[in-house]
């Protein structure tokens, strides 16, 4: 069997690579005779234009606008909707109303979703765990989250953030994206396109996802989600796995060496060349990259995957999970990894926090899944000087409701949807450390003061990575797009 080397070396025909033409017009062709490697040569594979290419420059927005607090973004994002009441927003007169009607003045106007729209009785629930003031700001956390406790100094937490989303998709795709409908680029993937990546072996955008121990089918991540819409596509999140393969298709197949792949894609990437200069299609250029970014990750993934090198005082920070590869805690403990090594945007998508029904048993075990490790997280980044140049984000799509949804029990409970008023935290990176930003009223029902809606937040950490939302724009389709669409706000009061 002839050898792929052995390929390369001898004639190539007009048959073999029809995209050259006819037979006839090749034998006719000057360079009907060149090798394939002598095509690779001169087809212009390796010159400083493709490398241009190949580094994505000529695809990028032009890099930052002003002066950056923040070099990248580690996004830790809890699907499905973590209960404010029951984690950051103490509500002690609920107490008092527990188990009566919600007053129709409270929720006003505010649509229902569908799994309680027809409930007979909105009751109040207040929450069965309880709380405690922490650190110097004094902020009330719930027991469910004893070590994000100890670190409160750090975070900056905000409780008026809402949404007009109130289901699941429209509002993780909003958060996301900052549009409830599919189709446009994720937020790192315009952070990707804005800034760059500093570590040409890895992408500037990655995503891992862990799977909740609360006892509940997960909702439904899609890929779009990390997308790049209708950005160049070297510009979508890379998703890691858990198992053997971290990332798919990565390792090359049984007969196929190092060199043997690097041949090859010498040859597709001067057929990939050819193509983009006859059709001038710049996304061939973005498949080029692609490749060859592929190519270099399979030095760099198993190195940055490879755990054996931490001390067993890490791995006891993180918590007992942190050794199993597609946990909440391996995950923290791989993104502190890759702050490390460069990566521009770092999202960890934990699943499992819709609780419609036995909320108090499946929120603890939610909060046990991912406690330790985003505490651990924020001390990794400290310790190893990281964390001023590094902004961590706390949340989910939405909150809960007041109400309970289904059956009041006197030790069980669940909460439906609401995007009227949530709560994120942040640290790190040019954000205030030790303080409380905004206010819900006495039901935590509507934000009572200073507002954050998802694109005034989404405007302010673009404007901590040094960019200026309203500046980073793509124009498709005859209109200027941006993440924050014609919205956003930047919410100055909680920059450092």
């Amino acid at each position: 069997m002839t050898s792929f080397r052995e390929l390369i070396s001898r004639p190539l025909t007009a048959r073999e690579s029809p995209v050259f033409g006819t037979a006839d017009a090749w034998r006719e062709s000057p360079t009907a005779m060149l090798s394939r490697r002598a095509f690779v040569r001169q087809s212009g594979v390796g010159s400083m234009a493709l490398a241009a290419l190949l580094q994505g420059s000529d695809q990028a927005a032009g890099g930052a606008h002003l002066a950056p607090k923040a070099r990248r973004i580690i996004y830790l994002f809890m699907h499905g909707g973590p209960s404010q009441l029951d984690l950051f927003d103490h509500k002690p007169g609920l107490k008092e109303l527990h188990g009566q009607e919600l007053p129709a003045s409270v929720r006003g106007t505010q649509r229902l979703t569908g799994m309680t729209s027809g409930q007979k009785s909105l009751p109040v629930t207040s929450s069965i765990f309880q709380f405690a003031r922490h650190g110097q700001s004094g902020a009330m956390v719930s027991e469910l989250l004893p070590h994000t406790a100890s670190i409160v100094d750090d975070l900056c937490i905000i409780r008026s953030m809402h949404t007009e989303a109130i289901n699941h998709d429209p509002a993780v795709t909003l958060m996301q994206t900052g549009h409830q409908q599919a189709g446009r680029p994720s937020f790192g993937a315009w952070a990707s396109y804005g800034l760059g990546s500093e570590n040409s072996n890895l992408p500037a955008f990655v995503v891992l996802i862990s799977r909740g121990s609360a006892a509940r089918p997960a909702d439904p991540l899609y890929a779009r989600l990390w997308g790049s819409g209708f950005l160049p596509s070297n510009h979508q999140g890379v998703s890691f796995r858990g198992g053997p393969d971290r990332v798919l298709y990565l390792a090359n197949p049984p007969g196929i060496d190092p060199t043997t792949r690097r041949d090859q894609l010498d040859v597709i990437a001067g057929l990939n060349e050819m193509q983009r200069t006859r059709e001038r299609d710049p996304e061939i250029a973005t498949r080029i990259a692609q490749y060859e970014m592929a190519f270099r990750m399979q030095s760099s993934v198993p190195e940055l995957t490879d755990l054996s090198g931490e001390t067993p005082a890490t791995f006891e920070a993180y918590g007992p999970q942190a050794s199993q590869p597609g946990t909440f805690a391996a995950n923290c403990l791989l993104a502190r990894r890759m702050a490390e090594r460069g990566v521009r945007f770092i999202q960890l998508y934990h699943r499992g926090w819709d609780q419609h029904y036995n909320l108090p048993s499946d929120l603890r075990l939610q909060c046990r899944d991912v406690d330790q490790p985003a505490a651990a997280l924020i001390g990794d980044l400290r310790q190893r000087g990281l964390l001023d140049e590094t902004l961590v984000v706390w949340g989910g799509e939405f909150g809960r409701t007041t109400y309970s949804q289904g059956k009041l029990e006197p030790t069980n409970y669940g909460r439906d949807h609401h995007g009227g008023c949530f709560t994120m935290w942040l640290a790190g990176g040019g954000v205030k450390p030790g303080i409380i930003y905004g206010e819900t009223d006495d039901f935590c029902y509507n934000v009572a003061r200073d507002p954050v809606h998802v694109h005034d937040l989404n405007a302010t950490l673009l404007h901590l990575m040094g960019i200026d939302h309203t500046r980073l724009t793509y124009r498709f389709q005859g209109r200027d797009y941006r993440l924050t669409d014609v919205y956003g706000s930047l919410v100055k009061d909680i920059l450092a």
